[in-house]
């Protein structure tokens, strides 16, 4: 008998499994390493499974995406066993393998405390160490009922009844049973390195009116190496969390009383805010936008027009003012389409070019929400630019230019570039969906940006170009979203005179160049840490003078750096300098002048710099000279 292995034929015995057929032709280190396989369909199967005459097998190893992935779910089910063996009363849930790692969800009486995860780990040490096998099990729906039903694990009752085939594969690791349809790895052994990471609450599928369950979030690795260097990542990124530091360093604040996914911004932050605002209002000015403000409340018939009510219904705050239904906008459109629907337009005025800091809201389910960079009330930097179907191309062009440019200036220089295409359910014709996908492609390459195909992510209206930046650790944050939209303007009955005095339909783009301004300062605050370049922080300079006889002189610097326009704070409390410091310090504020008899008497600053420590003593005109040229530079220091 034979298969393909790697598109080469070997010969195997009846009887012999995948991972027989791989000793034939891997050698010793390559064995140790394949975990599974996948067959010529694509579909991933046990090295367990009995090998087919003239199938086709590709070898799945542990560093390979898709073996990591393998990897964690397996190690997820080990969560689980160990959890079944420690909590015996705890109800399954379910236990995907995510990015970088795994989680686990059972119904438990009493939240799971970090002493618990301690022990779970070491238990799942020892059910690693026993070297258990993954066997797989094919039942019939009604024999996998009555097993789950046996057991008492409503919730994969749940998951069963779901199921349309009557066949249903389970899992077995020594005394513990699980409803999954696999792979795995041979046998537990494989999982060596592991750590449990945190638990939380979590409603069961996602949906409040569900009981809420208790998740535990761990991660695996192929080696001890790996996992230590990604736990010495999550500790870095812990210290970047903008949630802790908004916090610490007085920039927003949430407050239940309010309501959840709603933003308070504090002096700091708004002034933070400001800065951004104000860069990219300038920035619009000069490549020819005209500025909009559009209400937050609108008709539900603008809503039903759009498709935002057939598609985006359950997003929406609705309303009934006088009888009639409002809609808390949860975009901008509908109100610039009403502007440019305000009078006859002209092809001479095209492209026109239409943006707004608009203010939306849209329903986000409280188990979502995270910090700035998952709310349910924010702020993106919006524009809609109207124009002839010739000036497509360009236009895109203009924003990719405008898009890099907005993201270097504020000290991201990696990105991964997506071209999202149509979704399952969308408006207009395939005709027009392949003119607008075709419009993006032509721009990303005419610009010589490599990107990649994300098949179905598009909105509802039109594909979408998606610029992701990368952060300091590397981590992705969506920012840059342009859309073409043959459909809106459409649905709108929108037109121009065009030269041969007909009308026409123009093209609308959607554009945002930071996707909001919540996550993209999210995004600010974890890429430096707080510690925000002198151009942007909230606080630029704080004057330390030592003692009350040098007040006076202290003043004296703190009002000329204020009448320049630096931002700058006075400390004049009864602390010692070095207490001083260390708070202005802990604030990341990046300038300290530290004003003693010296500096009184020779109208001179000590200069002290948040990461270089001491530059030692400057003129007053010498020090604003520095930092004036490092604020307008945009330098990063």
């Amino acid at each position: 008998m034979q298969c393909l292995i790697n598109g080469s034929l070997v010969d195997f015995q009846d009887g012999d499994s995948v991972y027989d057929v791989f000793k034939r032709i891997l050698n010793e280190s390559q064995l140790k390493r394949v975990l599974a396989a996948r067959m010529e369909n694509h579909k991933l199967i046990d090295l367990g499974m009995p090998a087919e005459e003239g199938k086709s097998y590709e070898p799945i190893f542990l560093d390979t995406e898709e073996g990591l992935e393998i990897l964690r779910h397996s190690a997820s089910h080990v969560l689980a066993a160990a959890v079944k063996r420690l909590f015996p009363d705890a109800r399954l849930g379910i236990g995907p393998a995510i990015e970088n790692g795994f989680y686990y969800d059972f119904d438990v009486k009493n939240p799971f405390t970090p002493e618990d995860l301690t022990k779970l780990e070491k238990e799942m040490e020892k059910i690693t160490s026993e070297k258990q096998r993954f066997e797989r099990v094919v039942l019939s729906k009604s024999e996998a009922r009555k097993l789950f039903e046996s057991l008492g694990e409503i919730y994969k009752l749940e998951l069963i009844d779901e199921i349309e085939d009557d066949s249903i594969t389970i899992y077995k690791t020594g005394d513990f049973v699980d409803l999954c349809r696999g792979p795995h790895v041979p046998h537990t052994g494989y999982i060596k390195a592991f750590k449990l990471i945190s638990s939380a609450g979590a409603y069961w599928r996602g949906d409040e009116k569900n009981p809420m369950l208790q998740r535990i979030y761990g991660t695996a690795f192929p080696d001890r190496e790996s996992l230590n260097q990604y736990l010495r990542f999550l500790e870095e990124a812990q210290k970047r969390d903008h949630r802790v530091l908004g916090r610490e360093l007085e920039l927003f604040s949430f407050h239940e009383e309010a309501g959840p996914g709603l933003v308070f911004y504090h002096p700091k932050g708004a002034i933070v805010r400001e800065i951004i605002e104000n860069f990219i209002k300038d920035e619009c000015k000069k490549r020819g936008y005209q500025p909009l403000v559009t209400p937050h409340v609108l008709k539900g018939d603008l809503w039903r027009i759009s498709g935002h009510s057939d598609y985006y219904r359950d997003n929406m705050f609705y309303l009934e003012i006088d009888e009639k239904e409002y809609a808390v906008k949860p975009m901008n459109c509908p109100g610039h389409i009403l502007v440019y629907k305000s009078k006859p337009r002209s092809y001479k005025e095209m492209p026109l070019r239409f943006y707004e800091l608009g203010t939306v809201y849209r329903y986000e389910r409280s188990g979502v929400l995270h910090g700035l960079l998952r709310v349910r009330g924010f702020t993106q930097d919006d524009a809609h630019i109207f124009c002839t179907p010739d000036q497509i191309e360009e236009e895109v062009e203009n924003i990719l230019d405008f898009s890099f440019y907005v993201l270097n200036s504020f000290g991201f220089d990696d990105f991964s570039v997506n071209l999202s295409t149509r979704p399952e359910k969308f408006v207009g014709s395939l005709e027009i969906w392949e003119k607008a996908e075709g419009a993006l492609r032509k721009a990303l390459e005419d610009k010589g940006i490599e990107y990649k195909i994300d098949p179905g992510e598009g909105v509802f209206y039109g594909p979408k170009i998606d610029i992701k930046l990368k952060d300091v650790l590397n981590r992705e944050w969506q920012a840059t979203t342009i859309q073409v939209d043959f459909n809106i303007p459409e649905r709108f009955d929108l037109v121009y005179w065009g030269a041969d005095n007909q009308h026409h339909r123009p093209v609308m783009i959607h554009r945002a160049i930071m996707g909001s301004i919540e996550r993209f300062m999210g995004a600010l605050i974890e890429h430096y840490g707080g510690a925000f370049p002198a151009w942007i922080a909230p606080v630029q300079v704080a004057v330390l003078p030592i003692a009350d006889r040098h007040f006076d002189y202290a003043s004296k610097v703190y009002q000329e750096l204020s009448s320049r326009g630096f931002r700058v704070e006075l400390d004049v409390r009864p602390e010692s300098i070095n207490k001083k410091i260390r708070n202005h310090q802990k604030m990341k504020v990046p300038y300290m002048l530290v004003i003693g008899d010296r500096e009184a008497e020779n109208g001179s600053v000590a200069v002290r710099h948040r990461k270089e420590g001491d530059l030692g003593p400057f003129s007053l005109e010498d020090f604003i000279e520095m930092l004036n040229k490092e604020v307008k530079e945009r330098l990063i220091r």
